[in-house]
């Protein structure tokens, strides 16, 4: 499909013809016209209060489409609908279940590139990026499929007590009803990380998109409900954070939260989930560091620093976004980065070879900006970076890829997570000094060490403290591998079976099997 083409345009279904609003020439496919309602038991519908939200394309700050402004009314109805559905998803045969995630891997793959543009649209990444996230949701649902089927194998499987009298089993049954809050820089992708396995685990769920990026989530409602998903088992509520996230976190009948985002954020929902005792997982927030040794490859170290930077314009939880680097390869690290840096093309996402979007709104842009004003101010230098000069590209919200040298550990762009194309570089003298540098902060989500030594790999990794490390890349993800955090990271692992475990309770059963001896005779004597 051309992804530049004639002007089309987007119907918000409770609005008049005359307000339809034009997309800026954008082609997403025939007669494809992007959901503008609450998906909700099944069916779409406008908000109780009938207001609504602007979704906004951050290549050029207008305002594309509308979508509902949820609130708790609406997620009352969500959360009642989810209640009534679990009873059925919870006891659906497990290979239809099985059969209905891989459906919607299927359509998710059929529509990829329609998927892409309309995430492009409301995110801002590049096409090509965007492509892989929707390869990625697929594999992800097909993933959890077959996680189902083994998780019916393991139902009813024995564990050795050490006592011949009884017989001891497990089983794995679902929470419950789930509330799903999930961010902006990695829309359909973070959805598919939690839908997934809920819906695997046979949990019903109400997912929260940001408010930023809602428009792939109602996407995903739409596959879900064309491939026969039953009524209530996935319901989708756009809104603000305030008026349809914190229902999520404070309802007494949402037994699980699980949500990506911020740390201030995620303590929230943890403090508002823990008056009713909700099951929590959180990923939050990242200052990942890459630890480059003397004998890493300069040109290898170089290609996965700027993947780890300037993916996803740097919005990435897990960016490895502080360069410690050893002090005799420095010069020859950063001069190739520089170069590198300022060669990646910025732009539209949907135009040809651009590699650096937008970052997602004029929030996130005042913010970075004002990081790297505080870096300049604190005494960091500005290698390279910045504001944009090109007067299209002050049409978006563009931030040029940006390198800092002279960085400071007590610096504000070292500590805090900037959220954006912004790398911060310090050199180190030893390898305690390298790790003492990578360990101090409040975050441990993910680390990069780049050597050609195993040993000093493998012992720096032991030493990291984090969820994570990369050994000679950055970023590379895979649906089968834990991913999360210590520390102020987050709680709890998505991902691989322990992702599908975030939905599941266990249940210990014990029975009595010694027919020579009917009881334990404690009152036999009464």
């Amino acid at each position: 499909r051309s992804l530049v083409g004639s002007e089309m345009c987007i119907r918000d279904s409770n609005m008049k013809v005359e307000n339809w609003t034009p997309v800026a020439r954008l082609s997403l496919g025939k007669s494809h016209v992007l959901r503008s309602s609450l998906f909700i038991n099944g069916s779409w519908s406008n908000s109780q209060k009938k207001k609504r939200m602007p979704v906004v394309n951050p290549a050029i700050k207008e305002v594309i489409h509308t979508v509902p402004a949820a609130t708790a009314e609406d997620v009352e109805l969500a959360i009642s609908a989810a209640k009534s559905a679990f009873p059925i998803w919870s006891n659906y045969p497990v290979q239809k279940r099985a059969d209905v995630l891989k459906a919607i891997a299927d359509k998710l793959t059929e529509r990829r590139e329609e998927l892409a543009t309309v995430e492009v649209l409301d995110n801002g990444k590049p096409y090509n990026e965007a492509i892989m996230d929707v390869d990625d949701t697929a594999t992800c649902f097909r993933y959890y499929a077959d996680e189902a089927i083994k998780l019916e194998q393991r139902q009813n499987s024995k564990i050795n007590v050490d006592n011949d009298q009884v017989g001891v089993s497990l089983r794995y049954e679902p929470i419950g009803v789930c509330g799903l809050i999930i961010p902006w820089n990695y829309p359909l992708l973070m959805a598919a990380w939690k839908v997934a396995p809920c819906l695997a685990a046979g949990c019903t769920c109400i997912l929260k998109p940001s408010e930023l990026t809602p428009l792939s989530a109602l996407e995903l409602a739409s596959i879900a409900h064309s491939v026969g998903v039953p009524k209530g088992v996935f319901n989708v509520v756009t809104g603000y954070g305030v008026d349809a996230g914190e229902p999520l976190s404070t309802h007494p009948e949402v037994e699980k939260v699980a949500f990506t985002g911020s740390v201030a954020t995620g303590s929230k929902v943890m403090e508002k989930a823990a008056k009713t005792i909700k099951k929590v997982s959180l990923e939050l927030g990242g200052k990942s560091p890459m630890i480059v040794f003397p004998d890493a490859d300069i040109d290898q170290t170089v290609d996965w620093a700027l993947c780890g930077i300037y993916l996803n314009q740097g919005q990435i939880c897990s960016a490895t976004s502080r360069l410690i680097i050893h002090e005799s390869v420095k010069d020859a690290v950063i001069n190739k980065m520089k170069e590198k840096a300022q060669k990646i093309k910025m732009g539209n996402g949907l135009s040809p070879d651009v590699l650096l979007g937008p970052v997602v709104n004029d929030t996130q842009f005042n913010k970075i900006k004002k990081y790297i004003e505080t870096g300049v101010n604190e005494g960091a230098k500005l290698f390279c970076g910045g504001l944009p000069e090109d007067e299209e590209l002050k049409k978006g919200y563009f931030i040029k890829p940006t390198i800092f040298t002279d960085v400071q550990p007590n610096m504000t762009i070292w500590q805090e997570e900037i959220f954006g194309p912004v790398l911060c570089v310090k050199s180190f003298k030893t390898k305690e000094e390298a790790i003492q540098l990578a360990n101090d902060t409040k975050y441990g989500l993910a680390a990069s060490v780049m050597t050609q030594s195993k040993d000093i790999a493998q012992d720096t990794a032991k030493q990291l403290r984090t969820g994570i490390v990369w050994i000679n890349c950055s970023q590379p993800t895979f649906v089968q591998a834990p991913w999360g955090g210590m520390k102020q990271s987050g709680s709890g692992r998505e991902l691989g079976p322990w992702g599908l475990e975030n939905f599941l309770e266990i249940k210990q059963i014990t029975s009595w099997e010694d027919q020579s001896q009917k009881s334990w005779g404690w009152y036999n004597k009464l």
